[in-house]
């Protein structure tokens, strides 16, 4: 089931998605020594292993070298992606909700998320980070109604308050002057 955008929240309408430079690919054949260094290189926390018709296969992060690699005392050199790469992760399309996609990598707990075309080649990885820039303009908006809804709810509560506070500082004033 894939989330559908709704209300113009298409990943592909973001700035994000258009701005954002090729992933980085390669063939599951291909080594992580070379993964690894093309990574370090472009400063990428990630490749994606891609088939000839630049069809998503798996994913490989820094993480998974970690884990998988040096903690297992394998040989970056004579290792193969596919060998440790991520199969089958969740792909997203272009076409898909922003907001819906944030909430499944928050909740299944993954970082990366590779974006496709309607083909299934791949397009762009959004990172979670991409998916908050989104969404933090509509937090602040929430947030200021709700400070704007409570305010006008305590009004009477905020008025006596704030008027004690006026009458108490003219009167450190007052008596400030008069002694």
């Amino acid at each position: 089931m894939r989330p559908e955008a709704r209300n113009g929240n298409r990943i592909k309408d973001r700035a994000e998605f258009k701005t954002k430079p090729r992933p980085l690919t390669f063939s599951a054949d291909a080594t992580v020594a070379e993964a690894v260094a093309a990574m370090t290189e472009r400063n990428y926390g990630s490749v994606i292993i891609v088939d000839a018709d630049d069809k998503v296969q798996g994913v490989m992060t820094e993480r998974d070298v970690m884990r998988k690699i040096v903690n297992e005392g394998r040989d970056a050199k004579m290792t193969q992606l596919g060998e440790v790469m991520t199969r089958d992760p969740r792909l997203a399309h272009e076409d898909d909700d922003v907001v819906d996609w944030l909430r499944i990598m928050s909740n299944e707990r993954f970082r990366r998320l590779p974006v496709v075309d309607g083909e299934g080649r791949i397009k762009a990885v959004f990172t979670q980070g991409d998916f908050v820039s989104f969404t933090w303009p509509d937090l602040m908006h929430q947030a200021t109604q709700i400070g704007k809804a409570t305010l006008s709810r305590n009004f009477p509560t905020a008025l006596i308050g704030g008027g004690v506070m006026v009458y108490t500082l003219l009167m450190v004033v007052v008596l400030g002057v008069v002694l």
